[in-house]
């Protein structure tokens, strides 16, 4: 037993930023991705996926769980991300896991195309697509952001998982799965957050639409809303400082989550045994927004 109130930190936290798109090895804390906790249990042996976002954030937490259930990982990040990328890839390798590392852009189609190609071919197929990494910059006003803040936003977050689930899906057989990492912001939008807020209510819309249109081929589609979540997303733009100081106070938990308290809800939608679940959206909030 454990009481999730006193299990990971509470805030205040200190001051801290890191240029976009940070990195979780230089945090205070260091958010736990259940490097040393996640226990697996052979759910997902023989299966392949691809995780973006994967090196830090629940996308770590995800592929860390996906390997240690027995599934062979393909992560995708930012080049800048390569550190904390490494550490992921060595513990996925060290479960006997294949672990293939593909670093790039996702703003650029012609990339996201590559990726699951090169996914496909080194892992020997797919049928878990992952679609998590986000881009979240906060503003007090919409008046400060820049077309150019406003495209990029809409492009990680929106365009990617639409260039990249077309690329995969004549890939991806009966008993396949996606999942698309959402938010609490789809449906209780903070104010300094107006452009990934709409991008958030859109992969929950996309979600449920494209669980209809792929339910008759036998392709599972879901959703994970986080709540506030301690990740790199925070300390490189994605809260105020002050905002970062008290990070999750306002929850019923009284604290952020931590991405490992995640992973097991990304193994959940992907495990076969999860059959049933289409078009669904898994909150996890620590006591706040609703799911």
């Amino acid at each position: 037993m454990e009481n999730p109130l006193d299990k990971y930190p509470k805030p205040p936290f200190e001051e801290q930023f890191q240029e976009w798109p940070g990195l979780a090895g230089k945090m205070n804390p260091k958010p736990d991705h259940g490097e040393t906790s996640y226990q697996g249990s052979g759910r997902l042996k023989g299966r392949k996926a691809l995780i973006t976002g994967g090196d830090s954030g629940m996308g770590r937490a995800a592929a860390i769980a996906y390997a240690r259930e027995g599934a062979d990982v393909a992560i995708n990040y930012y080049p800048t991300e390569e550190s904390d990328a490494q550490e992921v890839i060595s513990l996925m390798e060290k479960e006997g896991a294949k672990a293939i590392a593909i670093p790039g852009d996702l703003r650029d189609e012609r990339f996201c195309q590559a990726m699951v190609a090169e996914a496909v071919e080194k892992l020997g197929g797919l049928d878990i697509l992952v679609n998590n990494a986000g881009r979240q910059q906060a503003h007090d006003s919409i008046l400060d952001i820049s077309s150019a803040d406003f495209d990029a936003t809409m492009k990680t977050n929106i365009y990617a998982p639409f260039w990249t689930i077309k690329a995969a899906l004549p890939h991806l057989k009966a008993g396949s799965v996606i999942i698309g990492t959402t938010s609490e912001q789809a449906y209780d939008p903070t104010p300094d957050l107006y452009d990934y807020a709409q991008t958030k209510a859109a992969t929950t819309n996309y979600v449920k639409s494209l669980a209809k249109q792929l339910g008759p081929k036998g392709i599972r589609v879901n959703g994970v809303a986080p709540g506030p979540i301690w990740t790199p997303l925070q300390v490189s733009g994605g809260a105020s400082m002050e905002k970062l100081k008290q990070f999750g106070e306002q929850t019923s938990l009284g604290r952020p989550g931590q991405p490992a308290e995640l992973a097991s809800i990304y193994v959940q939608l992907a495990a076969a045994d999860a059959s049933y679940a289409t078009g669904q959206v898994y909150g996890a909030a620590g006591g706040t927004g609703q799911p």
